[in-house]
């Protein structure tokens, strides 16, 4: 009897220890130990950081350092840390921490209306790990730009403006080829042809679509001023755009912070590539990223004989167009004395 007895206490001994030890281990493992004020936050793990960064980077979120060190250890993390973007959310235990600290969770990189690759890698940088130098320096790159056609000044026809999804670890040239590929996937054999049709390289119906993009706002007007600009340069008359010469003021003041409501007549005679009024045909590259509706304006133009436009001053946003100067004169006539009328200067 003594013996069963002995036996019996030994048995609620070893229970007790069991279940002492599975609540140490629960509590280790499957209670809260996040500091969250939040619902979530996404963190960042640099490329190539160790265990040690990646504590530092963790600890403002984590309520206890020990108790996820444990489960790190267990799972063999520390060994194995992996860079990217991580979404912590409050009420994870230190078994979920570090499995989500496993799962690099997508960035949804969005861009448009950029005027400069310059401006596009500021905006890039701001969304993934790769800065905004090292953007600019993979698209400028001699032998991507000679292996794909590209120069310097055109290279920004590359980038269509969209939401992508890539990883907050994007290298700088992983994001150049991901946004080389979605251009080729853009121009279709169809999209080739149509620009073909207008005599226009897919950098040329680009560039074209940008000038297009910054002369109006307007979608359903669009198609219309570019068949103005596909008829000028058919006669080899030039351009004349405005927003070329507001681009060429920017860029030899290598300020493109200024603000420039009113082409003056002195800015026609800029002598730069980018000043439409002095040159023929198009310019060096885009002035802007035009967006898609521009891109379809210059692909699928409207048909007409209009060579000239000037702003409307009784449909705001909208033009006047013209097939002689003659009546171009009269339109031009009523938008500069309505613009003198508000007093804009410059």
């Amino acid at each position: 009897m003594k013996k069963n007895k002995s036996i019996k206490i030994v048995i609620s001994i070893l229970a007790i220890l069991v279940f002492a030890v599975g609540i140490y281990i629960y509590s280790k493992v499957f209670t809260n130990n996040t500091n969250l004020s939040e619902k979530e936050h996404f963190v960042t793990i640099p490329t190539n950081a160790n265990y040690k960064l990646v504590k530092e980077i963790i600890a403002p979120y984590i309520k206890d350092m020990d108790k996820f060190e444990f489960i790190a250890n267990k799972r063999s993390y520390p060994e194995h840390v992996k860079s990217g973007r991580f979404l912590i959310k409050k009420g994870m235990s230190s078994f979920e921490l570090v499995t989500t600290l496993r799962q690099n969770v997508a960035v949804r990189l969005a861009f448009n209306n950029q005027e400069r690759l310059e401006d596009l890698a500021g905006r890039a940088s701001s969304q993934i790990e790769a800065d905004s130098l090292s953007i600019l320096n993979s698209f400028k790159n001699p032998e991507f730009l000679s292996k794909n056609g590209f120069t310097e000044d055109n290279v920004f026809a590359v980038l269509i403006p969209n939401t992508y999804e890539m990883y907050w670890n994007t290298s700088a040239e992983k994001f150049r080829d991901k946004m080389l590929k979605e251009y080729q996937n853009f121009w279709t054999k169809e999209r080739i042809a149509q620009a073909k049709e207008n005599n226009l390289t897919p950098i040329e119906a680009t560039i074209l679509a940008s000038i297009v993009h910054k002369e109006s706002v307007k979608k359903d007007e669009r198609p219309r001023i570019a068949a103005v600009y596909l008829n000028r340069l058919k006669i080899e008359m030039p351009l004349q755009a405005d927003p070329t010469v507001i681009y060429a003021v920017k860029k030899q003041a290598n300020d493109f912070t200024l603000v420039i409501k009113r082409v003056l007549y002195d800015d026609l005679f800029l002598n730069h590539p980018y000043n439409t009024y002095k040159n023929i045909g198009l310019p060096p590259g885009p002035i802007a990223m035009p967006d898609i509706t521009a891109l379809e304006a210059v692909l699928k133009p409207e048909k007409n004989e209009y060579l000239y436009f000037c702003a409307s001053v009784t449909r705001f946003g909208y033009h006047e167009f013209a097939s002689d100067l003659t009546q171009h004169n009269a339109n031009a006539k009523k938008y500069s004395e309505w613009i003198n009328n508000l007093g804009v200067k410059r």
